[in-house]
């Protein structure tokens, strides 16, 4: 859009660029930022347009994201042309994820990269590479702490052994994302050891207080995020002898963006990785970016501001790069991350849709689905060029998020059924076989959330340890029921890793004197590879689990209608232990698929005459894309084994 007062601004600013910027070939930056810029001058008006620096501020910031254009490596840049061309790209079923630590799964980046064979077998081709920035050895908050934000962590490896990774990953279509922390740094970060010494320039990245004022004021309304092992949101540092904002744990300083030379630098982070092949860039705690006394100081509209910011202009830089917003929020503000009151998404692309999760974690140990259905139901459709990132497990812990009106409609008691969600999931429950823990049990309120792996959780653990057959069989039959429901459900799922192995519970983190209080690391694994060959050895979980999950994942690639174009419709069937819906390929009409999931540990029947309706599924024969048998009919009855799942076409097109 062209707009005098912007235009006028950024010729004024193009003749202030330094030569050593100004003398450079950026015909397609000056393109992007030509028409970007009113939006980007916009944005950063409302944020920082009382300020007497604004202008000397929008400079700095329009440098920086030319001398990371030009830092951008050619290849790099075509792949930014190329993207931008096919810019639904990333809306394809193709794409399946996995998340790990590179030390839990294969030692550090070059195991990663020597592994790489691993992921083509199963069909991944996304890797989700978690925290590998340079942490302090104890406080890291399994890397979430980081203070050096342009280096890698010497226990992973080196930069050189990362950009050797990208390399070869793009040589295989094997994207990387890559985590930046953009609410906090660890105390032992330059800008806070700076802060330390009394610079007041660094303590301005920071919020600090001289005394308890304005910390009080905050505190009356901003939740705890680790109530058992950082209580509050403010921490005393002897050396300044003032209070830091501390939201999560005691030593990450959360940043202050209501200084822009603090977005200016998180930003030149952003590309700073784009840079280095990582082609999704993973923004962690964003829902906590701008605080604000009176508030939760959550997903305050400022925070949006900041994302919408950084989108702009990382797509004028590197506009190959997609965000992922980490905003594990209530199920009403999700979608918001992908840019609210907007047609395409002009925040983040991705979005964990951690409701999804919750829900299905629900419908396990109820064997119910009326939650599950009443919460998708009330899930907003995403915007276009934006998609889901669904997931069963994550280094996380599982929260029970749901909105307490849907639990009321599905007829339970909020604070009852949250509990018997944890005391089922903890073993406390006596018809449970789940081995998981709570995790940050608030005391004041009864909120807990749940650690564990899904194996586990799932029953694996308990069914191995009794050598119960039976027992074994549902928990992998449950294992691979959760995964077909974020394989079809629409968006990119991402798988857990150790997950497509059965791994179990690691209790080796209470010999950690560093992990001991976090039992969030019992599911964060090191890949026991002599256990991962046992995918090949016939009737072993591990083959059952990893052979049927790379199957699913063959058959999703090859079925258009998985693609992510608000394309997916639920269907009410009147069975409390199915999750149906339709999805329906968006390049080809009267092409659909219906996907049935069983939770329920008997038979369950479905009417497909209820479907006639539909124009689908009346006629000829059905074929289960994922087994390509046909399934058990009854007359007009189809029959759903227990804990089992169809994808269902009636044409044999795939």
């Amino acid at each position: 859009m062209y707009e005098q007062v912007s235009h006028s601004l950024l010729n004024k600013i193009l003749d202030k660029l330094k030569p050593e910027i100004s003398e450079q070939d950026l015909r397609h930056f000056y393109t992007r930022l030509g028409a970007n810029f009113y939006a980007i001058y916009s944005l950063f008006h409302l944020l920082y347009g009382s300020r007497e620096d604004f202008e000397q501020q929008l400079v700095r910031l329009v440098e920086t994201m030319a001398t990371q254009y030009i830092r951008r490596d050619s290849i790099l840049k075509q792949l930014d042309r190329e993207r931008e061309n096919d810019h639904n790209w990333f809306l394809s079923q193709e794409w399946v994820g996995m998340a790990l630590y590179s030390d839990g799964f294969a030692g550090n980046l070059q195991g990663l990269r020597q592994r790489l064979s691993y992921f083509q077998e199963l069909g991944v081709n996304m890797i989700h590479v978690m925290p590998i920035l340079e942490c302090p050895q104890g406080a890291s908050d399994g890397g979430y702490a980081v203070s050096n934000f342009c280096n890698v962590d010497e226990r992973v490896g080196t930069l050189t052994d990362l950009q050797s990774l990208s390399s070869d990953m793009r040589r295989r279509n094997i994207l990387l994302t890559l985590d930046v922390v953009v609410n906090h740094t660890s105390d032992e970060h330059a800008w806070a050891k700076m802060a330390r010494e009394g610079d007041k320039k660094h303590q301005d990245y920071y919020y600090i207080f001289d005394n308890r004022d304005i910390p009080d004021m905050f505190e009356e309304t901003m939740p705890e995020i680790f109530p058992e092992t950082s209580p509050g949101n403010f921490t005393y540092d002897e050396a300044m002898e003032k209070w830091v904002m501390t939201v999560f744990n005691h030593y990450q300083w959360d940043l202050n963006y209501s200084n822009p030379a603090v977005f200016i630098e998180m930003l030149n982070i952003i590309l700073f990785w784009g840079n280095q092949g990582a082609d999704i860039v993973r923004l962690d705690a964003v829902a906590f970016l701008w605080k604000k006394i009176g508030t939760t100081s959550q997903n305050e509209r400022e925070a949006h501001l900041i994302l919408q910011l950084m989108k702009d202009c990382c797509q004028v830089t590197a506009p190959g790069v997609l965000f992922i917003a980490e905003a594990i929020v209530a199920p009403v503000e999700i979608s918001k991350y992908f840019g609210e009151d907007a047609v395409i998404a002009k925040e983040c692309e991705i979005a964990y849709n951690a409701t999804f999760m919750a829900l299905l974690w629900d419908a396990v140990a109820t064997k119910n689905t009326n939650l599950l259905e009443q919460g998708i139901h009330n899930l907003p459709d995403k915007l276009d060029r934006a998609t889901w990132l669904n997931y069963v497990r994550c280094h996380d812990d599982i929260g029970l998020g749901f909105d307490d009106t849907d639990i009321n409609l599905a007829g339970y008691k909020p604070y009852a059924h949250r509990k018997f969600l944890v005391d089922f999931y903890t073993g406390i429950y006596d018809a449970s076989p789940a081995r998981g823990q709570p995790f940050g049990r608030n005391e004041k309120t009864g909120d807990a959330r749940i650690s564990g792996s899904l194996a586990s959780l799932v029953g694996l653990e308990t069914a191995l340890e009794n050598q119960d057959p039976a027992a074994i069989q549902q928990s992998i039959d449950l294992i691979l029921l959760m995964h077909s429901m974020i394989m079809s459900f629409g968006g990119i799922p991402l798988l857990y890793y150790g997950d497509e192995i059965g791994t179990l519970n690691n209790y080796t983190y209470l010999q950690d004197e560093h992990k001991k209080h976090d039992n969030r690391w019992m599911h964060r694994p090191d890949i026991d590879w002599d256990k991962a060959e046992l995918r090949h050895q016939h009737g072993s979980p591990e083959q059952q689990i990893f052979d049927g999950l790379k199957k699913m994942i063959a058959a999703r690639k090859n079925i258009p209608a998985f693609a992510d174009f608000n394309n997916r419709e639920l269907l009410e069937t009147g069975n409390p232990h199915l999750f149906v819906f339709i999805r329906s390929n968006p390049f080809q009409l009267n092409d659909n698929i219906l996907v049935i999931g069983n939770f329920e540990g008997t038979p369950q029947s479905l009417n497909l005459s209820d479907l006639s309706n539909r124009g689908c599924f009346k006629y000829g024969q059905l074929q289960d894309l994922y087994t390509g048998e046909s399934p058990n009919l009854f007359k007009d009855q189809l029959v759903i084994p227990p804990y089992r799942f169809y994808w269902l076409s009636d044409r044999k097109l795939y």
